[in-house]
């Protein structure tokens, strides 16, 4: 039993604990955004750019969040900016972010001594976690959680169907442009837990996970956000025994989760048709 809890005796476990679990929470709830409107490319990409922020910050000794905090809300504008000019979506991403991404390749080709830092903005680093990173997500979260909140009925109609969106008066230019900037702060925040090449993995899985168990949007949404919150913990916490990169964890079990989800819900459609 105490080997159970060693991690919960160690403070420097117990933050990222705590950390880890209200991003599990957020990445959830956007998550469902993002699967219905179909943007985890747009997801994928933009957390890819604010890499080149997060390593400008580290060169330029700026603050890690307020530099990769204006750097993935300038990326999202851009391609928010490109796409209503008459340049493809898709086309849009890929040159804003792969663009941004090289950038942060060409500045780290130049300042070797970042190399461990950049593992770490890769991969993950649950270790690296302070109070103050506890505070921002605290912030971000809550934040975040109030804008789903207040504009649930408009966000909604967005999702679906930009047409009939526009016939009920909904804002679809506005709503584009604050999920942009809603789903940048999201990355901003939890770039260190989960790490470039696998956040994109902690938004979208919860809430295909959801999705496989309900079909209001309401409930996915509730469903997926408590799936994430409690993957995330149990990721996290299994990483300490592993030792194995904090967000490497969180994914290879919301992908074990994925594939139980999807092997019941098959077998549950099975009994009903027989």
């Amino acid at each position: 039993m105490n080997t159970l809890l060693q991690p919960f005796t160690r403070e420097i476990f117990v933050i990222p604990l705590l950390v880890g679990t209200m991003a599990g929470l957020l990445c959830g709830v956007m998550g469902v955004y993002i699967i219905t409107r179909r943007l985890s490319y747009i997801a994928h990409g933009l957390s890819h750019a604010i890499l080149g922020g997060a390593v400008l910050s580290y060169v330029l000794e700026i603050n890690f969040y307020i530099g990769s905090g204006i750097w993935g809300f300038i990326t999202a504008l851009l391609i928010q900016y490109l796409t209503g000019r008459k340049v493809y979506s898709d086309a849009a991403i890929g040159i804003v972010t792969t663009a941004s991404f090289a950038l942060g390749v060409a500045i780290i080709s130049t300042h070797r001594n970042f190399s461990r830092n950049f593992e770490a903005a890769l991969f993950g680093n649950v270790l690296g976690v302070s109070q103050s990173d506890l505070i921002v997500v605290a912030g971000v979260t809550i934040t975040l959680l109030a804008l789903v909140v207040i504009f649930y009925r408009p966000l909604l109609f967005w999702s679906f169907d930009r047409d009939v969106a526009k016939v009920h008066g909904v804002p679809v230019v506005a709503m584009d442009t604050l999920f942009a900037l809603m789903l940048a702060t999201l990355l901003v925040s939890t770039l260190n837990i989960l790490g470039v090449t696998l956040i994109i993995s902690a938004v979208v899985i919860p809430a295909s996970i959801a999705r496989l168990l309900s079909d209001r949007f309401s409930h996915i949404m509730i469903i997926s956000g408590i799936t994430g919150m409690i993957i995330s913990f149990l990721g996290i916490y299994l990483s300490y025994y592993l030792d194995i990169a904090s967000g490497a964890s969180v994914v290879l079990l919301s992908t074990l989760v994925f594939a139980g989800a999807l092997i019941w819900t098959n077998l549950w459609h099975r009994r009903r048709l027989a």
